[in-house]
């Protein structure tokens, strides 16, 4: 399989057309041409290249990601943006999915937006309720969200879980609410609806099972959940002075969008204020506060699940409402990295 390789040397790029491919059991590469220094002169080789147009051709997703993608990112990085501790070297990548989400997805004519759309929510519900143990497979998700029809030999549970996922998601992304109580307690109802009648926070103790927490004792819930508002509340950059390229104090020391909602997830789960769902519930709410700061959702994949739990139980070493960047590094990284790869692989 063809794709192009990026060699850093000092500060200069360097493009190739690289290609693998398995011989004897073992992955052989090669460089098949060198394309330029930069994206443009990427391109203008990969048209001259006539000894490579099939490998191109079959390729050229992958290539067309990989172009733009780094396009915006260096775009990005004229920008000169403050540094980020927990996001570090993938602030750019991150702020580039941003910058195309904003600047060219969103000019797309409503149909084509709401394709996409559809394309990342069915992606979304499948690998989303597939980490909590759902065993429908991405095939049978899409056939029951785009054309109703059941799958066999499933669970009503399983496909009200994919089915609820779908009608929450739709409403959230139109939503302008605040994050309240009521309002993470109506997604929590709504995502559970003919899955389990138990609505609000608990009143029981729950155990949750492989985690290295004890989690919020049940007449303490709502006292964490109202620190956890108001630490979220006092951690997030205000849209207004986003609008107005502010720098004033009031916004300086504030936490990344995608850092407060990455922490605000795990913290949120850490207290797991619901006797089930606190899962879906939870990076519903991480999607949430992407969208109300103008970055696109993400998907959490299924096969990357032992990393993710991985990095959630790193982070649990922080106290519910402390934030330590060695603790929280970990899970950033990983959910950046997310990001990234579903934003260009869905939404380009």
């Amino acid at each position: 399989m063809a794709y192009i390789y990026k060699k850093t040397i000092g500060k200069k790029e360097y493009y190739y057309l690289r290609a693998s491919e398995k011989k004897e059991d073992k992955l052989v590469t090669k460089d098949l041409a060198y394309l330029g220094s930069n994206t443009e002169d990427v391109k203008k080789s990969l048209e001259n290249l006539p000894k490579y147009k099939n490998e191109i051709r079959k390729a050229y997703k992958t290539i067309h990601n990989f172009l733009e993608s780094n396009r915006l990112v260096d775009e990005v990085k004229k920008l000169k943006l403050k540094q980020d501790l927990f996001l570090g070297e993938k602030l750019s990548e991150v702020e580039a999915c941003k910058l195309h989400y904003l600047r060219e997805f969103q000019k797309h004519d409503s149909l084509t937006r709401r394709e996409i759309l559809k394309n990342f929510l069915i992606e979304f519900a499948y690998n989303t309720t597939s980490i909590e143990g759902n065993t429908i497979k991405l095939a049978e998700a899409k056939k029951l969200l785009e054309d109703g029809k059941t799958p066999k030999n499933r669970t009503l549970r399983e496909i009200y879980d994919l089915q609820n996922t779908e009608k929450v998601f739709s409403e959230v992304i139109e939503s302008k609410e605040e994050i309240t109580h009521d309002f993470i307690i109506n997604i929590h109802k709504n995502l559970l609806d003919n899955i389990d009648k138990r609505i609000g926070y608990r009143t029981q103790d729950v155990r949750v099972i492989k985690a290295n927490f004890k989690s919020t004792p049940a007449p303490y819930v709502k006292t964490d959940m109202d620190l956890l508002l108001k630490w979220y509340n006092e951690n997030r950059v205000l849209k207004s002075s986003i609008a107005k390229q502010s720098s004033d104090k009031e916004n300086k020391e504030k936490l990344h969008p995608l850092v407060l909602a990455i922490i605000f997830q795990h913290k949120f789960e850490k207290i797991h204020p619901f006797m089930d769902g606190n899962g879906r519930t939870g990076r519903m709410l991480l999607n949430y506060i992407l969208i109300k700061n103008n970055y696109p959702p993400i998907v959490i994949r299924n096969k990357n699940r032992e990393k993710y739990l991985k990095a959630m139980r790193k982070a649990d070493n922080s106290d519910l409402f402390k934030v330590k960047i060695e603790d929280y590094f970990e899970l950033v990284q990983f959910i950046a990295s997310e990001m990234i790869e579903s934003y260009w692989n869905i939404f380009l």
